[in-house]
C-alpha cells in the first residue's frame, strides 16, 4: 500500500481538530477528507483480509502484531470519522434553536446534502413537539434559550389592549403609551404578539 509520511489515522484525526478549531458555527463539510479517510479504512481492511489468509494457510503467528495494529487504526478511523459527523451533527441541532426552521443562507453551502435533510427533519421533529405540550397550545420552546434575570419586566403597551388579567386575579389595563411591571411568564405571549414591547 503507497502511503505518503502519514501515519494511519491521520486524516482522521485532522477532520476532529480543524472542526473543533473552527472559529465558524460549521465549517464547510469536508468531502475530500472523509472520502481519503473511507479509503484508508478499506486499504486497511483489504490488507487485513489479506494477511488473515495468509495467516490461515502457514499458520505463522508473527503475524499477529500488525493484524492487530492495523485493525486498531481501522478503529481508530472509525471513531474519528464518526465522532466529526457527531459533533457536526450537534451543530445543526444547534442552529435550529439558534436561528430558527430556515438555514441561513451564508451557512448552507457548509453543509452537505444529508445534513440538509437532517436539519429538516429535526426542524419539523421540533415543532411537531412543541405544538403538542402546553395543553394543546403549544409552546415555543426556542424563545428563551437562556434563563430570564428577574420573574417580573418592564414592558410598553404599543396598543390599546384593554383589560389582562393576571394569574393571581389582578386586572392590568393596558392602554397605548402606558408602561407596566409585570409578570414575564404572563406577558411573554402579548410581546411576541407586538402587543408589548419589552422594555430593556
Amino acid at each position: 500500500m503507497s502511503r505518503s509520511s502519514k501515519m494511519f489515522g491521520d486524516n482522521a484525526f485532522d477532520l476532529l481538530k480543524d472542526l473543533k478549531r473552527s472559529a465558524q458555527t460549521i465549517p464547510a463539510f469536508e468531502d475530500d477528507g472523509v472520502r481519503q479517510v473511507l479509503e484508508e479504512i478499506k486499504a486497511i481492511f483489504e490488507e487485513n483480509v489479506a494477511q488473515a489468509s495468509s495467516y490461515n494457510s502457514s499458520g505463522d503467528r508473527s503475524l499477529w502484531p500488525l493484524l492487530n495494529y492495523r485493525h486498531a487504526a481501522l478503529q481508530r478511523n472509525k471513531r474519528c470519522l464518526l465522532a466529526y459527523l457527531y459533533e457536526r451533527m450537534q451543530r445543526i441541532k444547534a442552529m435550529r434553536w439558534e436561528f430558527g426552521p430556515i438555514i441561513p443562507s451564508d451557512i448552507k453551502p457548509a453543509l452537505c446534502e444529508p445534513e440538509v435533510q437532517f436539519f429538516n427533519n429535526y426542524s419539523k421533529s421540533l415543532a411537531s413537539y412543541m405544538r403538542s405540550v402546553g395543553d394543546g397550545q403549544g409552546i415555543d420552546l426556542t424563545g428563551n434559550l437562556r434563563p430570564p434575570k428577574s420573574l417580573y419586566i418592564e414592558v410598553r403597551c404599543v396598543e390599546n389592549y384593554g383589560k389582562f388579567e393576571l394569574d393571581d386575579g389582578e386586572v392590568v389595563h393596558l392602554k397605548k403609551n402606558s408602561q407596566h411591571y409585570l409578570p414575564r411568564a404572563q406577558v411573554e405571549p402579548l410581546v411576541r404578539q407586538g402587543i408589548l414591547q419589552h422594555i430593556a
